[in-house]
């Protein structure tokens, strides 16, 4: 479990093709690597894999041929977010995530307003009636909160700390983002509707 919270930024430097995935190599200079054991999670632009080498600032995660065909930012070298995964006693300062993502949206707008930036996101149709205006939703791994939303589209409010210290400072029209919807909206729609396919 996550709380959405990016505490570094790291990079795929090297990508291992394996017979069902690929295995990656992450550079992660920034992030405290000190208390991580082979086997614990950590979270990549949201997706939630588990580290099977690591020295004292890289470790490599295998990802599936599943993984990587549901979501985006893991085929290819370049930076990701990360976060460790949460302890019981951890502060919970953005909101429950799994590291599961639900499917991949698009970018329709980034644009600076201020200091600040609007981030507008079309998200798949199927995903839009979890997304609620002042809900909670993960982009990439960083939790958000939604400003508006009309149909599929929801538009997030960014401010400078979360574009300096994140990837979606690189958002533009057209880019593709992981995302993964209120965990909570999830078992409430499961408790209204027990009979509904999933």
């Amino acid at each position: 479990m996550f709380t959405g919270i990016v505490a570094a930024t790291g990079k795929i430097s090297h990508l291992q093709p394996m017979e069902n995935g690929l295995r990656l190599t992450v550079e992660a200079p920034a992030l405290d690597l000190s208390d991580v054991a082979i086997g614990d999670s950590i979270a990549h632009a949201g997706v939630c894999l588990t580290v099977i080498e690591k020295s004292s600032d890289r470790y490599k995660v295998d990802v599936s041929r599943e993984t990587l065909r549901c979501t985006v930012g893991l085929d290819a070298p370049g930076e990701v977010n990360l976060e460790k995964a949460m302890r019981l006693s951890d502060f919970i300062g953005g909101h429950l995530v799994s590291g599961h993502v639900d499917g991949v949206g698009e970018v329709v707008k980034f644009d600076r307003i201020g200091e600040s930036h609007e981030l507008v996101i079309r998200a798949p149709a199927e995903l839009a009636k979890y997304i609620a205006r002042k809900g909670s939703v993960t982009v990439d791994g960083v939790s958000l909160t939604t400003n508006r939303v009309s149909g599929a589209e929801f538009s997030i409010n960014l401010i400078p700390h979360t574009v300096e210290r994140t990837t979606l400072k690189r958002c533009k029209p057209g880019a593709r983002v992981n995302l993964e919807v209120d965990l909570i909206a999830r078992y409430v729609e499961r408790m209204l509707n027990p009979d509904a396919q999933a």
